[in-house]
């Protein structure tokens, strides 16, 4: 059976875009990210919602941050280590950026009731 070239385009662009939505998640799992960092709250490192709360409004911060994934920090949330993550290519660092920058905002509570 042979498909038109409009059909395999489209084949090829959904699965191109399968693949480009479920990368961040591939490479947090790959490099080990989740041993450090929660999904919304602290564990070793700060969670990936409060990352994304700080900077929200940064425009200079999805280079910083992949900057910082890559070469490590110390300072920036209290006495915890960021260690280098040399072996995160420079490309994957900015998915992975721009991936924790896009995390929705933290539910406010107004406490217990």
């Amino acid at each position: 059976m042979k498909l038109p070239i409009a059909a395999l385009l489209l084949l090829f662009n959904s699965a191109s875009i399968a693949t480009a939505q479920t990368a961040p998640v591939d490479l947090l799992r790959k490099n080990g990210c989740m041993a450090c960092h929660g999904l919304v709250h602290k564990q070793v490192g700060p969670g990936f919602a409060q990352i994304a709360e700080r900077y929200r409004n940064d425009p200079e911060a999805p280079p910083r941050l992949a900057e910082k994934i890559r070469n490590g920090s110390v300072g920036t949330w209290g006495r915890v280590i960021m260690p280098r993550q040399s072996l995160v290519s420079e490309a994957d660092s900015r998915v992975l950026a721009t991936w924790v920058l896009s995390q929705p905002p933290l539910a406010k509570t107004d406490g217990p009731k």
